[in-house]
């Protein structure tokens, strides 16, 4: 789960793992793989960021991120 701040300022966590789609529109907009949409706050890199974190803390990604870092240094 990430956390995210809607535009009234509320914070509320998702499920990254039914996120389909990422805009901006500027403001981030968030699609689901159910249809279901959300505007927030954070930009798309924030969101990307947390995604990762998400992924890399459920080893969903193993070790293929260490694997890429190693390779851009």
């Amino acid at each position: 789960m990430i956390t995210l701040t809607r535009l009234n300022g509320k914070s509320f966590l998702l499920n990254a793992l039914y996120i389909e789609t990422i805009e901006a529109f500027p403001d981030s907009t968030i699609t689901l793989t159910n249809g279901h949409k959300y505007v927030v706050k954070e930009t798309i890199e924030q969101i990307e960021k947390r995604i990762l974190a998400f992924y890399n803390s459920i080893n969903l990604l193993g070790n293929m991120n260490q694997e890429v870092a190693q390779h851009e240094e």
